[in-house]
């Protein structure tokens, strides 16, 4: 009877935390302090791909915080999405703070929808091989965790991969680049969903090239276009020219001028040479 009930509490409970493996607990407190310890920082790959949004991440991609991203993702610790998450909001909220939305912490969103989380979405075979899709998993704890702390926010999951693409684990970032280029789609309506709510951002659970941010803005923005209504400007990545002449709307978020909306992106963690990079 006893071991059959420690067999079915480890289903429920994590035998282990994910980060360093001390017994009995999801995430020990020197793990939780290695993953929210330390507030987010912009993170900048090298080199940055043309059209990447700026970026935002709660932690460094190394030791207990790399365990634990891998034991939610590969070994389906799903306890973990909960810490992830919360990590999540907190590169969410500074993002946001540096986009200039008026949110990301700073109370709720008046006078527009609420923030959309867009999830870069897994191959399919990858969620079929997993049984879940961890970004996804990761951006609606980090949807409720704002919501918690006062900050209306929802995920949207409107991307979509067109074709399957190489593993990317092999390749360089140049090929990363080009092994996704086209790949990914916003769903049919999917572009006027992003165009009725608030700042949109894009999440991830990881960065390291850049690459899937990049293809998931680029996707967001050809989409944005089809619809008159509303334009979401890259902060990053894009010259001025674009802005100045970009699509314009009159109202309370136009004033007649070019709208002011975000698009911006957050993952819980990045490669550690991403933080080490202070450019203008």
């Amino acid at each position: 009877m006893r071991g059959w009930w420690r067999d079915l509490t480890d289903l429920v409970l994590p035998a282990e935390c994910g980060g360093c493996g001390r017994a009995r607990s999801v995430l020990c407190p020197r793990c939780r302090t290695a993953l929210n310890g330390g507030a987010p920082r912009r993170v900048r790959p090298v080199p940055e791909p043309s059209g990447l949004p700026v970026v935002h991440a709660a932690a460094r991609y190394a030791d207990e915080v790399r365990a634990a991203l891998l034991a939610h993702k590969e070994r389906g610790v799903l306890a973990l999405a909960a810490p992830l998450g919360a990590a999540l909001a907190g590169a969410v909220r500074a993002g946001l703070r540096e986009a200039g939305t008026g949110v990301g912490g700073l109370g709720p969103v008046r006078g527009r929808g609420p923030v959309l989380l867009v999830p870069v979405p897994s191959a399919r075979r990858a969620v079929r091989t997993r049984g879940h899709d961890p970004a996804r998993r990761i951006a609606l704890a980090a949807a409720g965790e704002l919501r918690r702390t006062g900050t209306s926010a929802r995920v949207l999951a409107v991307l979509r991969q067109r074709y399957a693409v190489a593993d990317q684990s092999g390749l360089g970032a140049r090929q990363r680049l080009d092994n996704l280029a086209g790949a990914l789609a916003v769903v049919p309506g999917g572009g006027r969903l992003l165009c009725g709510g608030g700042p949109v951002v894009l999440v991830d659970d990881l960065m390291t090239t850049g690459a899937s941010l990049t293809e998931a803005a680029r996707a967001v923005r050809a989409a944005n276009r089809t619809v008159k209504s509303a334009v979401y400007p890259a902060v990053a990545g894009e010259g001025r020219e674009e802005r100045k002449t970009g699509p314009r709307m009159a109202g309370s978020n136009g004033g007649g001028g070019v709208i002011r909306e975000a698009i911006c992106a957050a993952v819980v963690a990045a490669s550690p040479d991403s933080f080490e990079i202070n450019r203008n």
